[in-house]
């Protein structure tokens, strides 16, 4: 069974993300924001979340903005609230891109958890990302949110 995990920062506190990561067995961590680099990312800004991956998960980090939204759709989706609108551009986007190509089934098969920011999945691309992920990679993707 190959799973694919997601999880938000956003609310966690570092130990709180560190070891839901290192308890989920998995591998590799993607990076899948269009923002990794900001302060307002705090523990997860990237040169240090790949620090910190290796030394208190042992996990790989990498980056795949193939899957992280564009400006423009956020900026509309932050205007209008209109969910149903930023999923459906979401995924044109990721589809056009071939955003599948860009995830190697090694990391896939490994583990591999889609970092977003948003804590819950329900309204966040990381969920669809993992979803276009598990129809496009092959049957029996399971998909689970820490």
């Amino acid at each position: 069974m190959i799973r694919i995990y997601t999880i938000g920062f956003t609310k966690k506190t570092a130990g709180q993300f560190f070891e839901a990561l290192r308890r989920s067995g998995a591998r590799c961590l993607l990076d899948i924001r269009l923002n990794n680099r900001s302060q307002l990312a705090g523990f997860t800004k990237r040169d240090d979340l790949k620090y910190f991956l290796e030394k208190l998960a042992g996990m790989e980090y990498h980056e795949v903005p193939a899957l992280a939204p564009d400006q423009a759709i956020l900026k509309e989706y932050r205007q209008t609230h209109d969910w149903a609108a930023y999923e459906s551009q979401y995924l044109e986007l990721i589809k056009s891109r071939q955003a599948e190509n860009a995830v190697e089934m090694r990391w896939l098969r490994e583990g591999a958890v889609l970092l977003c920011s948003e804590p819950l999945p329900a309204k966040c691309h990381r969920r669809l990302a993992a979803e276009y992920l598990a129809l496009l990679k092959g049957p029996g993707i399971e998909i689970v949110h820490l």
